[in-house]
């Protein structure tokens, strides 16, 4: 009798035994399907750009014919990965062109650009660049200014550890500061480019061309490399 009793017992436990082992190896194959299949899944406002861009590259490439049309919609995707974005495209240059993702020169919006940039796939018609990078400056016109590189000149002077700007303009009206404040801002900008404009610069004041100052002037077209030797000395 006790052995019967031995036998049934032991028949039980290997029965509970094999079903714990069953709901042991379900919940591993879930976990590693999940580990395996989850994370291409995993939906980021990053991923649904691109997946957004890449659907739409013809449209995007040949932007010109319907400038507004392309420019909506990609101004609409870019805002659900952050409201600030914003976007340059470069000339088709054999066959690629330069897609420019930019905070719009706003700090806060940066760490979002670096992470959109990071997550692009790569894409044979296009390159990706995290910023607006450095240009040769351009002559600027807002309302009836016009301010050109050849009418500027810079000194950097300390401001802590960063080179602060004073830049002297020529025929500068100071009743409409404000005007020349954001032209000469987006001059620097191309200049020196989104990223160290916004991280590594002090003040920047703007004066008339005939004011005197005890820091070395330099045409405006010296900016790149005096502003490259003040940041790394």
């Amino acid at each position: 009798m006790c052995k019967w009793e031995a036998k049934k017992v032991t028949k039980k436990s290997l029965l509970q035994l094999a079903k714990k082992k069953s709901k042991i190896c379900l919940g591993v194959l879930f976990i590693m399907g999940f580990s395996l299949f989850g994370s291409c899944a995993k939906k980021t406002p990053e991923n649904h750009f691109w997946r957004w861009f890449e659907k739409n590259q013809e449209m995007l490439y040949n932007f010109e014919n319907d400038r507004n049309q392309a420019f909506h919609k990609l101004k609409t995707a870019l805002s659900k990965v952050h409201p600030d974005l914003t976007f340059e495209f470069g000339p088709d240059v054999n066959g690629v062109r330069d897609f420019v993702i930019s905070a719009g020169g706003l700090r806060e919006a940066f760490p979002v650009v670096k992470s959109l940039y990071e997550s692009a796939p790569p894409m044979p018609r296009w390159n990706f660049i995290a910023f607006r990078p450095r240009r040769a400056p351009m002559p600027l016109k807002m309302n009836d200014i016009t301010i050109e590189p050849s009418n500027l000149e810079i000194a950097l002077e300390p401001d802590g550890v960063k080179p602060g700007f004073n830049v002297f303009v020529k025929d500068y009206e100071e009743s409409k500061r404000d005007l020349y404040l954001h032209l000469v801002f987006l001059m620097l900008d191309q200049a020196i480019g989104e990223y160290d404009m916004t991280m590594k610069v002090g003040f920047i004041e703007i004066k008339s061309f005939e004011e005197n100052t005890e820091f070395k002037r330099h045409r405006f077209d010296e900016l790149p490399q005096i502003f490259d030797e003040f940041v790394t000395r």
